[in-house]
C-alpha cells in the first residue's frame, strides 16, 4: 500500500488495518467469526426438528415453526448488521437504527411468534425411521440441547463416536449441540456486559476528565467504591437471592466493571480538553454533548476499546465460572455448566472436560489477542513502523 493512499485513509480504518496486520489477530478474529455464526444459526445447525420435510406432497419446516422470540431478533440483527455495513450513514445513525429493528422484531416476535411449550423430540426421528415422510433434511448436528434420546436405549455418558462427534453429556444430550447453542450465552453476555460498562464508563469519565475539579473529585470517589465491589461474590448474591438469570448477570458485570473504562476516558479527555480544536468547538457555542460525544471522545476511544476486548474476555469468565459452580442457567447449556459436569463424575471423562474448557480458553485467548495487536497498534513508537 502507497503512503498517499494510507494518508487518506480514516484514522478508524488505519487502526483496523494495523490491528489485522498481524497473524494472531486475525487468528482470533477467524475463531470469534465461527462463534458468532454458531450464535446465530443455532437453531439451524444443531435441531432434532428437520430443517424440511415433504409429508403426502406437502413441505414445511418444524424449525422455522418452532422459532423463539429470541431466535428472531438474533437473525433480525444480523441481517440489520450486513444492511448498515454497507450504508454510508453515520456510526451514531446506525446505531440507532440496529436499536430500532431489535425493538420491532422484539415486538413482532412477541405478538405473532407462538412456539410450542412441549417438543418431543424423537418424534420426528420415529415418523422418518417409519418411512412418513416422502423425505426429510436434518440439521448437520441432528439434536437439540435439550434432547436426552430417551428413545436410542443408550443414555447417559457416550464417548465421541460417529453419532455423537462430541460425545454425551450425563443426561444423554449430544455435547456438539449444547456447545454450538452455549455459544450465544458466551458471546452475549461479554458484548452485553461490556457494552453497559462502557456506556456509563464513557459517561462518567468524559464528564470527569472534560469538567475536573469538583466533578473530578466525586467521580474518582465514586469509581473506588466500585471497583472495591467484588464481582463474583455480587453474582453469587443476587443468585442465592433472585434466582437464576443471565440478565441479573449482564447487568451486573457491566455495572461493577465500568470503573476501569472512565479511567481510561478520563485520562485522555483531561489531554484533549486544552487542545485547539475543542477550545474552538467551545468558542463556537456547541452543546457539551457535541464536544464530548463528536470530537473529544473519537480521538480517544482507542484505549478503551483496547480494555472492552479484555472486558469481553473476563465477562465470559465470569458467567463461566458461575456455571462451573452450579450457580449458572439450569435450562440453557453453557461451557461451564459443561465442565461441572466433568467434575461432578465419579469418573473422568476427558471429552467433557476437553471441549467445553478448549472452547472457554480459545475464546478468552481471540480476545486477549486482539486486544494486544489493537494495543500495539495504537502505540505510536510501533505504528510507523507498522506502515
Amino acid at each position: 500500500m502507497t503512503e498517499a493512499s494510507i494518508r487518506t485513509q480514516s484514522y478508524a480504518r488505519r487502526m483496523v488495518r494495523r490491528t489485522f496486520s498481524r497473524l494472531s489477530a486475525r487468528v482470533g478474529l477467524a475463531w470469534i467469526g465461527v462463534l458468532a455464526c454458531f450464535a446465530i444459526f443455532s437453531p439451524f445447525l444443531a435441531n432434532s426438528r428437520p430443517l424440511l420435510l415433504s409429508e403426502n406432497g406437502k413441505i414445511s419446516s418444524p424449525v422455522l415453526a418452532t422459532l423463539g422470540v429470541q431466535d428472531v431478533v438474533i437473525l433480525a440483527a444480523f441481517f440489520a448488521l450486513l444492511i448498515l455495513w454497507r450504508l454510508k450513514f453515520s456510526g451514531g445513525k446506525k446505531l440507532l437504527l440496529l436499536l430500532a429493528v431489535i425493538a420491532i422484531s422484539s415486538v413482532l416476535g412477541t405478538s405473532l411468534l407462538n412456539p410450542p411449550r412441549l417438543t418431543i423430540y424423537e418424534q420426528y426421528r420415529e415418523q422418518a425411521a417409519s418411512g412418513q415422510y416422502d423425505w426429510v433434511i436434518f440439521p448437520p448436528i441432528p439434536y437439540s440441547p435439550r434432547d436426552y434420546l430417551r428413545d436410542q436405549g443408550e443414555t447417559g455418558l457416550l464417548a465421541p463416536s460417529r453419532e455423537h462427534w462430541l460425545g454425551t453429556e450425563e443426561n444423554g444430550a449430544d455435547v456438539f449441540s449444547r456447545m454450538i447453542h452455549a455459544s450465544r450465552i458466551a458471546l452475549g453476555i461479554g458484548f452485553v456486559a461490556t457494552g453497559i460498562a462502557l456506556f456509563i464508563g464513557v459517561i462518567i469519565g468524559g464528564l470527569m476528565g472534560y469538567f475536573s475539579g469538583i466533578a473530578d473529585i466525586i467521580g474518582m470517589r465514586l469509581v473506588e467504591i466500585f471497583e472495591a465491589v467484588p464481582t463474583l461474590f455480587l453474582l453469587l448474591t443476587f443468585v442465592a437471592f433472585f434466582g437464576r438469570s443471565l440478565y441479573i448477570m449482564m447487568v451486573i458485570i457491566g455495572i461493577t466493571s465500568w470503573p476501569g473504562y472512565a479511567r481510561y476516558v478520563r485520562a485522555e479527555f483531561l489531554k484533549l480538553r486544552q487542545q485547539d480544536y475543542v477550545q474552538a468547538a467551545v468558542a463556537s457555542g456547541l452543546p457539551l454533548r457535541s464536544i464530548l460525544f463528536r470530537h473529544m471522545l473519537p480521538n480517544g476511544v482507542a484505549p478503551v476499546l483496547v480494555g472492552a476486548s479484555f472486558g469481553v474476555a473476563s465477562a465470559i469468565l465470569a458467567e463461566a465460572t458461575l456455571s462451573f459452580l452450579g450457580l449458572g442457567l439450569v435450562d440453557a447449556p453453557s461451557w461451564g455448566q459443561m465442565l461441572n459436569q466433568a467434575v461432578r463424575s465419579s469418573t473422568f471423562n476427558w471429552w467433557m472436560a476437553a471441549f467445553p474448557g478448549g472452547a472457554i480458553f480459545l475464546t478468552v485467548l481471540a480476545y486477549n489477542l486482539m486486544g494486544d495487536a489493537l494495543r500495539d497498534a495504537i502505540d505510536p513508537h510501533l505504528s510507523t513502523a507498522a506502515d
